[in-house]
């Protein structure tokens, strides 16, 4: 069996990239956003915070929010044929 190297950023130099202006900096307004249950979602990764971040390979989906666990929300987010909750910060989110 193949041994992966790298960590779960790796491969992910365009995903996981900001503007030049926006750089390093990251917005209050989506730091301290607040969602309600059943509410849908985009995952848009904040790439200058990498707490409560999700694995890359769902950058883009759309999820409906379930509820809240701590500073985080659980996402459920179909993948394939298979549903996921993903624990997400919310900086990592955008309402639909």
């Amino acid at each position: 069996m193949v041994k992966k190297i790298g960590s779960f950023r790796r491969k992910t130099r365009h995903k996981l990239s900001k503007e030049r202006k926006t750089k390093g900096k990251i917005s209050f307004t989506s730091y301290f956003q607040k969602f309600e249950a059943g509410e849908k979602v985009l995952l848009k990764a904040e790439p200058a915070m990498h707490k409560g971040m999700y694995y890359p390979n769902y950058h883009g989906k759309i999820g409906i929010v379930k509820g809240r666990r701590g500073g985080c929300y659980e996402v459920v987010i179909k993948d394939h044929s298979k549903e996921k909750v993903l624990i997400i910060h919310p900086v990592h989110l955008r309402r639909m």
